[in-house]
């Protein structure tokens, strides 16, 4: 297998992935509250159209930046440990015959970034609920107010009640961010790895920002297209005013509509997502090379 470059510290990924994490969704917020408005069952112009567009906004500050450190420790974490084996397997005479299969690298890219979505979740998921609703127009549009709302039914439900309600949508979450990072963080990689030797002649030595966000970008629009039907689920299961199971949604939407609503928003989705490619592994790459000292 090619020599790749040494996975950033805990703390290089840590921090990067905090500015990553807070820099995308700031700059992409608009975009995202249209897409939330176009999947809602209310419809876009009754849960606010083009007002208000930046309602929401408080939650996703405060968790964007520990859901992308929470996802590129735990990346960057379990890619260095499975490099780690094959290099030992590689070395071993009689185990290391197969380690340069050419679908080693993928496929270890596909495991560290499912791993990562799941730690990145456990934040993802309250910020998430809170913020979809108050860009729905709910509790009016006060990110605060949707979650005193939710804090609210302590009494009635109890704390586990109240967790439960946080966590609404977790498991059509994961179902999204799963299948989405595992076509995007190995393309991704492909494409850095290309990038790498086109330009050196060697996978060892970093790309550029600028190619990373390139590369993210191709890697994010592509990843967007085909989820977008698990998005519109999330979405549907989110903003319910019951909890309500995935496949009881699944099949509303297939009885009352047919095939189309699930593709809802998946123009700005696309948008959104191929530029938020550019902006989170653009500045993810740029924090990291700058925290090594490498050329950026």
């Amino acid at each position: 297998m090619s020599p790749q470059p040494a996975p950033p510290p805990f703390a290089t990924a840590l921090l990067a992935g905090g500015i990553a994490g807070t820099t995308v969704d700031l700059s992409l917020f608009p975009l995202d509250t249209l897409k939330t408005r176009l999947q809602s069952h209310a419809g876009f112009f009754p849960s606010g159209g083009f007002r208000g567009i930046y309602r929401g906004v408080g939650s996703a500050v405060v968790g964007s930046a520990p859901g992308a450190a929470f996802f590129f420790c735990t990346y960057e974490g379990v890619k260095g440990f499975l490099a780690s084996r094959s290099s030992r397997s590689a070395s071993d005479p009689v185990h290391g015959v197969e380690s340069g299969s050419g679908w080693e690298g993928p496929l270890s890219h596909m495991l560290a970034a499912s791993l990562g979505e799941v730690a990145a979740c456990a934040v993802r998921v309250p910020t998430e609920v809170v913020k979809q609703r108050a860009q729905a127009g709910l509790h009016g549009g006060s990110s605060a107010a949707a979650l005193a709302a939710i804090l609210s039914q302590r009494a009635a439900v109890g704390l586990g009640g109240v967790w439960r309600e946080l966590y609404r949508g977790w498991g059509i979450t994961v179902m999204r961010e799963v299948p989405f990072t595992v076509i995007q963080f190995p393309l991704w990689e492909a494409l850095k790895g290309w990038g790498r030797r086109r330009r050196t002649g060697t996978a060892a030595v970093e790309v550029s920002a600028g190619e990373s966000a390139l590369y993210g970008s191709v890697s994010g629009a592509v990843a967007a297209g085909i989820t977008t039907p698990l998005d519109v689920l999330k979405t549907r299961v989110m903003l319910s005013k019951e909890k309500e199971k995935v496949f009881t949604v699944l099949r509303d939407i297939l009885r009352d509509h047919g095939i189309r609503p699930f593709f809802a928003g998946i123009g700005p989705r696309v948008m959104w997502i191929s530029a938020g490619g550019a902006i989170f592994l653009g500045s993810y790459q740029w924090a990291v090379n700058a925290l090594q000292g490498n050329i950026i």
